[in-house]
């Protein structure tokens, strides 16, 4: 049997990994967000303890965490100082401590346990390419996620702790649709080769042993 905390499991590519792996035989999900799964406000400092507390009771143990719980605001360079503060450590909080906070909890309880363990980090396109002038915030948060995986992927192999950074771009999500709607979905397309946004279905890793972290 493997244990496998969600996070983000209420909409988009969260739900689509939601769906896609409670099918498979063996596997016991807890997924976290409003509508599905367990409740937890990654503003509030506290929440991922308590989502991750919440998910062992549950489960038993944890054999995988998958970090895909995210925020994509809009956050101009005009904005007061207070308020352009705010969005930057909102965004911060949400996609990147938070999602920190659980892999230090994960690494801890296998290392516990001698079991090995596996983290999937949902990143962005933009950890590598950046984003709108808006969005300062988002392409960092995701960049230091796609840093922390690495450093995790590299620190803690040889133990059986695994982890992978997912980079999607533009994935057909309510997130993703409202954004190419508000700003010209034809001239964002015009970039991507294949001439459409990717389906949640569509997102996939590579991995090679931690050998190459890219």
């Amino acid at each position: 049997m493997t244990n496998i905390l969600l996070t983000g499991s209420s909409r988009g590519i969260g739900a689509a990994i939601a769906e896609t792996l409670s099918a498979q035989p063996g596997v016991r999900l807890v997924g976290h967000g409003t509508a599905s799964g367990i409740p937890a406000d990654f503003t509030d400092p506290a929440a991922p303890r308590q989502l991750w507390d919440k998910a062992l009771a549950e489960l038993g143990s944890v054999d995988v965490l998958i970090n895909n719980a995210g925020v994509f605001e809009d956050n101009p360079i005009d904005l007061g100082d207070d308020e352009w503060l705010d969005g930057w450590e909102r965004t911060m909080r949400i996609n990147l401590t938070a999602s920190a906070q659980l892999c230090r909890l994960a690494v801890g309880h296998w290392q516990d346990r001698k079991s090995g363990g596996r983290i999937v980090n949902v990143a962005s396109r933009a950890a590598y390419r950046g984003d709108s002038p808006k969005h300062w915030h988002y392409a960092a948060s995701k960049a230091g996620m796609v840093a922390m995986t690495k450093s995790i992927a590299r620190g803690y192999a040889a133990e059986g702790i695994l982890a992978f950074a997912v980079s999607p771009g533009f994935t057909m999500t309510g997130m993703a649709e409202e954004y190419l709607s508000s700003r010209g979905g034809d001239k964002l397309l015009a970039d991507i080769p294949l001439g459409r946004v990717a389906d949640p279905e569509e997102v996939v890793i590579d991995v090679n042993g931690a050998s190459y972290v890219r």
